[in-house]
């Protein structure tokens, strides 16, 4: 199993719903974010001899987690990025990780049954 933590504009959460939904993913976690990359959440700064002048803005995200079987990663990689990237600075990131075990509280069920 794997786990995906999607991170997109928040315009994009309907989109990336559709995707998950076409590859059958049973249920995902969505949460409300706040956060900044390289560009410290600007796109319009000042340089100085090579540095970025600006400051730390906080930019509006959505947070999308969800595990998968591994066999789906990169079918859901590759139409994240096809149907997701606007090619602009701030599109957003996609943290992938191994899961061991999980376990469904309401029975008991593990592994990937209980995904």
């Amino acid at each position: 199993m794997t786990k995906l933590e999607i991170i997109i504009r928040p315009d994009k959460l309907e989109k990336l719903k559709e995707i998950l939904n076409e590859i059958s993913i049973g249920g995902m976690t969505v949460t409300s974010v706040m956060g900044c990359g390289n560009q410290k959440g600007s796109v319009d700064y000042d340089t100085i001899k090579g540095l970025k002048v600006s400051g730390m803005n906080l930019i509006p995200k959505i947070m999308v987690m969800v595990v998968v079987a591994d066999k789906d990663v990169d079918d859901i990689l590759a139409a994240v990025h096809s149907e997701i990237s606007t090619g602009k600075v701030g599109d957003g990131k996609v943290f992938v990780s191994r899961i061991d075990d999980c376990m469904r509280i309401r029975t008991g069920e593990r592994g990937k049954k209980s995904i």
